[in-house]
């Protein structure tokens, strides 16, 4: 990519924002920083860059960086498309810029995260110079400028929006649930920019049992590899028996690869089982042996918040899955415990919980609900779990994470899990999910 005198405006002054203004100024583009921030802006000042307000690009502009956070309806990148300059993100960005490293992209609504990390601890099992990048880890414009042998990236819906040119290796987009609709649009902008993930000629890897991750798939201009809980046909990989096994890239063509056993993930849950297929998927197509395949995923460490066991105190096992955000995380989470006493609520944003709810209810003993937007639940319950007791914490501030472990104690039974699985945003009470979950863990074990 020729930059050298272009004249470049990078839009937002956050941290992917800086870090594409210092690339690019780097090789010798002319670089204008666009942020309202008096706050974001002084340390790219003190850094020599021109950081202005404006809702339009200088007279001249080449071409436009964004960051993810700013919605396409910005006056600025409004105007910059009628003045026909283009506007890319700074995944794209980093790929134009990149160097000989493929890249294994993973998108979805949820299990992203937890995946890139299986995908590069399989990679480096295989000794291979990999690291977690994009959406999570290193960022795209960092990592690509290092001498990796072969990056797992985590992208975005926002990040994807802005792409054009991106062409992985191979992809996947795990599941698709709605989310994001305000900034997209619509669930169909929202799919669409998922499914960008899948450029011409990548290896497009889908989970059999998404409706929406097969139809992505299918729509895509390159091969196909499916991932399923179940028994894989050909062509794809799945479970048998205890085993994840491999009919896609076997060894023995028409045969299936062993390449780990159920008890060799360090994780709980089915969707954690989709989520190795996925990375096991995403590594086979990169030529990973089997062997390296079981000893990533015995070696995976999630990050914290997600499905993380706190404690086990008198028989109750208490877990942070704070991460789950949104029903159907939530959901997944659910699904992975027997007897639960349930901790949920937050900001919804509109989110419909009544499927939810109907689904895990023969396996709730008690839910404490929190947060601001407590009446879906609490409707939903009343329809579907009518006998099963439910606790209200009525504080509004980090506060509440005790009353909320004060009256889980007072619920739970030996055998039961106390799972903090709000399928709700954060911000109504706590500064973020994290903060939501370590709070929790404190209160649990203070």
């Amino acid at each position: 990519m020729h930059l050298q005198g272009l004249p470049v405006v990078v839009a937002g002054a956050g941290v992917s924002g800086a870090a594409a203004a210092r690339v690019l100024r780097e090789r010798g583009a002319r670089v204008t920083v666009v942020d309202a921030s008096q706050e974001r802006a002084e340390p790219l000042r003190a850094d020599g860059f021109t950081v202005v307000a404006a809702d339009e690009p200088p007279a001249g502009t080449a071409l436009v960086v964004t960051s993810p956070g700013w919605r396409p309806d910005s006056p600025l990148l409004v105007a910059a498309a009628a003045a026909g300059v283009e506007v890319i993100g700074e995944v794209e960005l980093a790929w134009r810029i990149r160097g000989h490293a493929p890249w294994l992209a993973v998108t979805g609504t949820n299990g992203k995260t937890t995946t890139v990390q299986m995908l590069a601890a399989i990679l480096t099992a295989a000794g291979r110079r990999t690291v977690a990048a994009g959406n999570v880890g290193l960022p795209l414009l960092d990592a690509v400028l290092e001498p990796y042998d072969v990056l797992a990236v985590e992208l975005s819906s926002f990040q994807l929006h802005w792409s054009s040119t991106v062409r992985p290796h191979t992809a996947v987009v795990l599941n698709l649930a709605p989310d994001h609709v305000d900034w997209h649009g619509s669930l169909d902008e929202y799919a669409a920019s998922k499914g960008k993930i899948h450029g011409p000629g990548t290896v497009a890897v889908y989970n059999r049992e998404d409706r929406e991750s097969v139809r992505l798939a299918a729509a895509a201009d390159g091969p196909r590899v499916g991932f399923t809980l179940g028994s894989p046909a050909p062509g794809e990989l799945g479970v048998v028996e205890d085993l994840l096994v491999d009919r896609a890239f076997a060894e023995v063509p028409g045969e299936a690869t062993e390449l780990a056993t159920l008890g060799d993930l360090t994780v709980p849950g089915t969707h954690n089982v989709a989520n190795a297929l996925a990375a096991a998927a995403l590594a086979r197509s990169y030529g990973v042996p089997a062997g390296a395949v079981r000893d990533g995923l015995r070696g995976f460490t999630p990050d914290a918040h997600r499905n993380a066991l706190v404690a086990t105190i008198g028989e109750v096992a208490w877990v942070d899955d704070s991460k789950a955000t949104n029903p159907h995380a939530a959901a997944a989470s659910l699904a992975a415990y027997r007897s639960i006493v349930w901790v949920a609520g937050g900001l919804l944003k509109g989110a419909d919980v009544d499927d939810l709810v109907r689904q895990a209810a023969d396996r709730l003993r008690a839910v404490v609900l929190l947060g601001t937007d407590k009446q879906p639940f609490r409707e939903a319950l009343q329809r579907h779990a009518p006998d099963v007791p439910v606790v209200e914490v009525e504080r509004l501030d980090t506060g509440a994470m005790l009353d909320v472990v004060s009256a889980a104690r007072g619920l739970a039974r030996p055998g039961d899990t106390v799972l903090l699985a709000p399928a709700a945003a954060s911000m109504d009470c706590f500064r973020d999910y994290k903060q939501r979950g370590a709070l929790f863990a404190s209160a649990v074990t203070g």
